[in-house]
């Protein structure tokens, strides 16, 4: 068994089965519609291609592995254009189909670097206008234009729509970086563990493509770490960390109010709590980007949100807090020990935790930089003397 998983290999990490749903049906719409729309237009036209080859391994980024930089709009359309134009220019130079083939694609790939636009399937096109028979090359540089061109502006703008339908945000946001509170301070999550600059360097040293965003790697890096300070503090409980003076928002409020409590109080999130103090939800600055759409500086609820909205069979929207709240919410008791949530923090990706007493009412609120910032303070408090590491 051990040789075969070094044969076949094993995924890196466990894909839940809602997240291969959604690759396989994203990818199995996006070409559908890709293709029908190429019939449309191969209509008017029966010499040209409806749909070429390489768009299927397209698919398989934009819609399996959305956030990879092979995978956002630049690539596609750079990568895509770039070799379909490199391709039947050394056609069109080169008569040995052999040397045409291992040129166009070694050209295609050093440019694709060059512009930072490099996608996998471009080679396929590169290698499609030099192979692709009489049919394609009677097409001369037309053939950038269609099938290349056209097909890419499809399948990107469905891979637009479909993949944020889905709850995915496409193209890729990399994580944003904690804000600067104007000191020479760094923020907490950047006080303990490796700085920017030793994974920057580190990068540099490696000298090979990865296929992960840079700040996406940072924050995996993070993450390990903060499950890894577990172990730090087993004796700390939520209680002894977490903020207490806690600005709370009702689920009836409307967006523009509970934007504006967050800017004043200068907070990334609020605990949603109904007229009994039991928490029912919470909204973030993350809710707020992704969710409604901006008109004069206020929030109100576009079509993407009210289409979210009907699919989940809420009510229709009021332009209030329930509309683009997180619910229900993970929260944790007071007594609960802190490496529960460092735990939760790390596996589920959370960044705000309510805490709750035994009846449901809000107590107070963990973020991952109180938990960051107690771990550091209790290694330190904690940390062994000089005369204790001799003795």
């Amino acid at each position: 068994m051990h040789i075969l998983n070094r044969l076949i290999g094993q995924a890196p990490n466990p894909i839940s089965m809602r997240e291969r749903l959604r690759s396989a049906g994203g990818a199995l719409l996006g070409i559908s519609l890709t293709g029908l729309g190429g019939s449309l237009v191969a209509g008017f036209e029966p010499s040209l291609p409806a749909l070429i080859a390489p768009m299927g391994a397209s698919a398989v980024l934009l819609f399996a592995v959305p956030s990879s930089p092979l995978a956002q709009p630049w690539s596609i359309l750079g990568g895509n254009i770039l070799s379909a134009t490199v391709g039947v220019t050394v056609a069109a130079l080169v008569p040995d189909p052999a040397l045409a083939s291992g040129l166009a694609i070694g050209i295609a790939i050093a440019a694709m670097m060059a512009l930072r636009c490099l996608h996998p399937p471009s080679g396929a096109i590169a290698l499609t206008a030099v192979l692709g028979g009489p049919s394609i090359h009677a097409m001369g540089y037309g053939f950038v234009l269609w099938p290349v061109l056209g097909n890419s502006l499809a399948l990107l703008l469905l891979a637009i729509i479909l993949n944020n339908l889905a709850g995915r945000r496409y193209p890729h946001a990399p994580a944003t970086p904690a804000p600067s509170h104007g000191t020479k301070d760094p923020p907490p999550s950047g006080r303990i563990g490796f700085r920017r600059e030793d994974l920057d360097a580190v990068l540099r040293d490696y000298d090979q493509v990865l296929d992960i965003d840079r700040s996406d790697l940072e924050t995996i890096i993070r993450l390990t770490e903060l499950r890894s300070y577990r172990q730090r503090a087993s004796h700390l409980t939520c209680a002894d960390v977490m903020s207490r003076d806690v600005i709370a928002v009702s689920p009836d409020d409307p967006l523009g109010k509970a934007h504006q409590s967050m800017r004043n109080h200068r907070l990334k999130a609020l605990p949603v709590t109904n007229e009994k103090a039991e928490v029912v939800g919470i909204v973030t600055q993350t809710d707020f980007l992704d969710k409604p759409i901006w008109t004069g500086g206020r929030p109100t609820i576009g079509p993407r949100q009210r289409l979210r909205l009907m699919m989940q069979g809420a009510t229709a929207p009021n332009h209030i807090v329930r509309d683009i709240m997180t619910a229900p919410v993970r929260t944790i008791e007071p007594s609960a020990p802190l490496n529960d949530a460092v735990v939760m923090f790390a596996e589920e990706g959370l960044h705000y935790l309510p805490i709750v007493s035994e009846n449901g009412k809000l107590a107070g609120i963990l973020s991952q930089s109180d938990v960051l910032v107690a771990m550091l303070s209790d290694r330190a408090t904690h940390a062994p003397t000089e005369h204790e590491k001799g003795a």
